[in-house]
């Protein structure tokens, strides 16, 4: 099954990608989340994915620093559209966010 879906993932019988953070973690320079060591992203993959920041970002933390999604596999930033990143300020929170990604481009953008 490994070699018909795009990444590795939950998802429901399927449907689009799901990834729950474990953790987040605040530096001078942005704020990780951090996901399961078996999160990982195929060559060619390229979709909607739904992502479940499942921690707050801790109060008093800067709301211009950027966010990024971690794992074994690397650091992948979040943008906008228009390419900007995405700051603390743009995001609403923890809860549920649907994200685009391309895996040519490097992109991955808050839809």
């Amino acid at each position: 099954m490994a070699t018909v879906n795009p990444i590795n993932y939950s998802s429901n019988r399927s449907g689009i990608p799901r990834i729950s953070s474990t953790g987040v973690a605040v530096s001078s320079t942005n704020v990780q989340y951090s996901f399961n060591a078996d999160f990982s992203f195929s060559r060619n993959y390229s979709g909607v994915l739904i992502v479940r920041l499942q921690q707050e970002i801790p109060a008093g933390t800067t709301d211009t620093l950027p966010v990024v999604l971690t794992s074994s596999a690397g650091t992948q930033a979040i943008t906008a559209k228009g390419g900007a990143a995405v700051t603390v300020a743009g995001l609403s929170g923890a809860g549920i966010y649907l994200m685009y990604f391309d895996r040519a481009s490097g992109i991955l953008q808050l839809l």
